[in-house]
C-alpha cells in the first residue's frame, strides 16, 4: 500500500470521483482482506504506524536497477529545456499550486517548455500557457514507455502537506531519474531519506518565487543539472 487507501477521512481534499473509488476498491473492503488473512505491506513508516494493528511488513521503494535510458541532460545541446510534472488526479491540490510557478517560469525563460499529464480540468487549466503540452491520462504500462522516451530535463515533484500527501513514498524521484531528468521535491519527511539536497535533486520550500528561481536556475545551468542526475542515476538514495 503506497497511498492511505483505508482512511476516506485522510483523502478530504482530493476530487471526489477519486475518494470514491478508493471507497469503493479499498476502504470498504477491509473486512474482507481480514477474513482472507490478508499481509499488509506498506510503502511509508507513516503508515507501519498508522496500521500497526495489521502488523504491517515495509517495504520501501528502491532502484531495481540503473535505467539505460537515463543519461542525463546534456550541455551541449541546451537549446531548449523541457520541465514537466506527472500526477494523477488525486494531485490536484499540486496541479492548481504549481500554475503560477509555470506561468513565471515560461515568461522568464523562454527556452522552456512543459508537460502535464491531466484530464479536460487540466487541459482547460494549461493549455493557454506557451510551450505547454497536456498529454492525456494513460495506462502504467504505457506511461512506464513513455516516460523512458528522452528528451526531459526537470522534473517536478511538489508535495503539499495534507493528510493523505503525508502517507506517500518518494517514488517521484524513481519516476523523474528514469525520465533522464533533475528533481526539484518539496522539504518534509516524504522525500527526506530519498533526495539528498543539492547532490541527486533540489529541495525547495513550497513557496511560489523559490520554486520559479528554482528551475531557471536549473534550466540556465546545464552542468548543474548533469552532476545532479548523474548522482541520482548512480548512487541509491540516501537510507536505502
Amino acid at each position: 500500500m503506497d497511498d492511505d487507501l483505508f482512511d476516506l477521512g485522510a483523502a478530504h481534499g482530493t476530487p471526489l470521483r477519486y475518494r470514491l473509488k478508493l471507497a469503493r476498491l479499498a476502504t470498504r473492503r477491509q473486512r474482507w482482506l481480514k477474513a482472507q488473512r490478508a499481509e499488509l505491506w506498506v510503502s511509508t513508516p507513516y503508515l507501519q504506524d498508522k496500521y500497526a494493528a495489521w502488523q504491517p511488513r515495509l517495504v520501501q521503494p528502491f532502484p531495481l536497477a540503473k535505467s539505460p535510458s537515463a543519461p542525463g541532460p546534456d550541455p551541449s545541446a541546451d537549446e531548449y529545456i523541457r520541465l514537466f510534472y506527472h500526477g494523477s488526479a488525486s494531485h490536484q491540490a499540486e496541479i492548481d499550486w504549481l500554475y503560477p510557478v509555470i506561468q513565471a517560469a515560461l515568461a522568464t525563460e523562454p527556452r522552456l517548455s512543459f508537460e502535464i499529464i491531466g484530464a479536460a480540468k487540466v487541459n482547460r487549466r494549461y493549455r493557454h500557457l506557451p510551450r505547454t503540452t497536456v498529454i492525456h491520462p494513460m495506462s502504467w504500462p504505457n506511461y512506464q514507455s513513455f516516460l523512458a522516451m528522452p528528451g526531459r530535463h526537470i522534473g517536478l515533484a511538489p508535495l503539499l502537506d495534507n493528510p493523505f500527501n503525508r502517507a506517500r513514498s518518494c517514488t517521484k524521484f524513481f519516476d523523474i531519474t528514469r525520465a533522464g531528468a533533475v528533481g526539484i521535491y518539496s522539504p518534509g519527511p516524504v522525500c527526506r531519506a530519498t533526495v539528498n539536497p543539492g547532490v541527486n535533486g533540489l529541495v525547495v520550500p513550497l513557496v511560489i518565487d523559490k520554486w520559479v528561481q528554482a528551475i531557471i536556475e536549473l534550466a540556465r545551468d546545464a552542468i548543474l543539472r548533469q552532476r545532479l542526475i548523474q548522482a541520482a542515476a548512480n548512487h541509491p538514495p540516501a537510507g536505502l
